[in-house]
């Protein structure tokens, strides 16, 4: 638990250390706006409220998380060739301009499909899973979904099926770039990734 603990630790450290980064750079919601009409908004939809499950909702986000995914799908510590074609494309301002409009658009609610699942979700998110060391959701990503700013993402409305992949892809090793997500979703099987995913659409 200590070497979790420390690599949480670790990985909080760097968020804030990208934070402080970003809050140097002044960002332009205007042209933040512009570009991601231009760039993103086919498949990230109006607003960052995409409505096709395997694209995430964006809106809302924090903007220092929404820069480091750029910037590591730019640089290839997250692996996705279609990310990657646009990611290369954009400054450094240009991720920050986008990033800090994308949070400043409200996001809409997001819902829970299967009555069967949603219990034991609940209960992985809310208490972990002590048997097998995984913490609590909660204590990272809040009760409401919401996240930490500069730390943790906000979840919470996530389609569920852009959820269980990722959690499928730090577990496969496939993406590398959250540590701390891959020594958890190592030890999670496809029914309770499954069932934490579709808690976590519902969350608000």
């Amino acid at each position: 638990m200590k070497s979790i603990a420390s690599l949480i630790g670790a990985c909080a450290l760097a968020a804030l250390s990208l934070s402080a980064q970003a809050q140097a750079t002044q960002p332009d919601l205007n042209k933040g706006a512009a570009l991601y009409n231009q760039v993103c908004v086919a498949c990230h939809a109006a607003n960052g409220n995409s409505n096709t499950p395997v694209h995430p909702v964006l809106a809302q986000q924090h903007p220092e998380y929404l820069v480091k995914q750029l910037q590591e799908f730019k640089s290839g510590k997250r692996d996705n060739a279609i990310m990657k074609g646009f990611a290369v494309a954009l400054s450094d301002q240009d991720m920050v301009d986008v990033s800090y409009w994308l949070a400043s658009q409200k996001a809409n609610p997001g819902f829970s499909q299967d009555k069967a699942l949603v219990g034991k979700g609940e209960r992985i998110y809310r208490g972990g899973l002590a048997d097998r060391q995984i913490a609590a959701c909660v204590g990272c990503h809040s009760p409401s979904g919401a996240g930490m700013p500069s730390q943790y993402p906000r979840l919470g409305g996530q389609h569920a099926e852009y959820t269980s992949i990722q959690l499928k892809a730090f577990r496969s090793g496939e993406r590398k770039n959250s540590v701390q997500m891959s020594h958890i979703a190592v030890y999670l099987t496809d029914k309770e990734i499954a069932a934490v995913s579709d808690y976590i659409a519902g969350l608000r």
